[in-house]
């Protein structure tokens, strides 16, 4: 008599899975993360919050009768800054990052050639090459 015994066994681990799953969402979460737009959302506040500041100096002028009328404005004042000021302060970053970076890369650039200009002043074969270079490009 035969009998047959079917063993049906995962391949994976539903544990590992799970991590591998969550690591990888994490690596994409972290691939899409954009320091220019936190960094603005933290100046939108930094300006609203300032704002208010000056908004409740005020209201404290105003007599008890009329508080609850200046609490109000103020808070519209509030959110009428953050609505206004949330694109220009996001462009102004975006722009100011781009800058930053173009700088760094120049800044980059300008140290290389300056280390291959202390080599080619060291070694005549650099320097060589070099004139070489710059008599081909004329």
């Amino acid at each position: 008599m035969s009998k047959f015994i079917h063993i049906d066994q995962s391949i994976s681990h539903p544990g590992v899975e799970r991590i591998e799953n969550a690591a990888s969402f994490l690596k994409t979460r972290a691939l899409r993360f954009n320091g220019s737009r936190a960094l603005a959302a933290m100046l939108v506040t930094a300006i609203v919050a300032a704002i208010l500041v000056v908004a409740n100096q005020l209201i404290e002028t105003i007599t008890d009768g009329h508080l609850f009328a200046a609490w109000i404005g103020l808070w519209a004042i509030g959110f009428a800054a953050m609505a206004l000021l949330l694109d220009p302060v996001f462009a102004g970053v975006a722009a100011l990052r781009k800058a930053w970076g173009l700088w760094r890369a120049e800044r980059r650039l300008a140290a290389q050639d300056e280390k291959m200009w202390d080599l080619a002043l060291r070694d005549a074969r650099v320097m060589a090459d070099i004139q070489a270079a710059a008599s081909l490009s004329r």
